[in-house]
């Protein structure tokens, strides 16, 4: 099994299973799927619709609710997901960034603008259209093979990049790891406080959400392999960084920073 090695922010390198070709090839097929049954639907519908004299406004309106949710289908699901589709979660993929974070919302609007993929199916079917309306004629025949090169592209960059990202990906800064190991990362950094908690730390601050990241990633990854000696390295570059004094055990330090930076994050 092939596998990512990330450095975090604290010169502690992480190493999460790469999401293989076959898992992402197998979730772009169950996505397309997924999709090509909706679109037939809305297809059925539209046409019932047209049947029964309903109004064109009313048509055109559900028609373009139908392509706005084609093309923000992975947008919406990976941002509300947890960084999957529904072939994603399937197959036991997830995009996080190259931290081992949780991607923010810019990152997945950059993967998502740069789809290939998507591109390629939507001008497939156009060049289709085309064909069939200039009997066999080919018009524009670009508007099919350019975006065919760039899927291909990035099937190469899948294949032979060092953290098998393609074109979205590396432009994002986000990679594709497998959730059905147990080196998989919890979702996101965020902690229930209570109303009553009171920080032992508040230089914790001084940390970007990309450390807190970082460290959660680290505890997590301590606690699944019983790693101690990570823990401890990564405590001693925060408390060192922080210039924080504590005899707290490493891994109940990390986790009193987390819940402080949970907590005073919101206030």
């Amino acid at each position: 099994m092939s596998v990512i090695r990330i450095m975090t922010n604290f010169n502690i390198e992480l190493e999460f299973p790469a999401a293989p070709f076959q898992r992402r090839f197998g979730a772009w097929v169950l996505d397309s799927v997924f999709l090509i049954i909706f679109g037939r639907v809305f297809g059925e519908i539209i046409g019932a619709m047209d049947g029964n004299d309903v109004h064109p406004n009313i048509i055109l309106v559900t028609f373009l609710l139908m392509l706005l949710f084609f093309l923000t289908y992975h947008l919406i699901c990976e941002v509300t997901m947890n960084g999957q589709s529904l072939g994603k979660k399937i197959v036991g993929i997830r995009v996080v960034n190259e931290r081992g974070g949780h991607p923010t919302l810019g990152q997945f609007l950059i993967r998502w603008v740069i789809r290939s993929s998507d591109l390629t199916i939507l001008s497939f079917l156009y060049f289709v259209i085309e064909m069939e309306r200039t009997n066999g004629q080919i018009v524009a025949g670009w508007i099919f093979f350019t975006p065919l090169l760039l899927f291909i592209a990035d099937v190469i960059l899948v294949v032979s990049s060092k953290k098998q990202q393609r074109l979205g990906d590396m432009l994002a800064h986000t990679i594709l790891i497998r959730t059905t190991e147990n080196y998989s990362i919890r979702d996101t950094v965020f902690l229930e406080i209570e109303d009553n908690y009171v920080p032992s730390f508040p230089q914790v601050m001084q940390l970007t959400d990309r450390d807190i990241n970082s460290i959660k990633s680290i505890l997590e990854r301590a606690r699944k392999k019983d790693d101690l000696k990570l823990a401890a390295m990564a405590a001693e570059k925060v408390k060192t960084f922080l210039k924080i004094d504590t005899h707290l055990h490493p891994v109940e330090f990390l986790k009193v920073l987390l819940k402080d930076y949970n907590y005073l994050s919101r206030q």
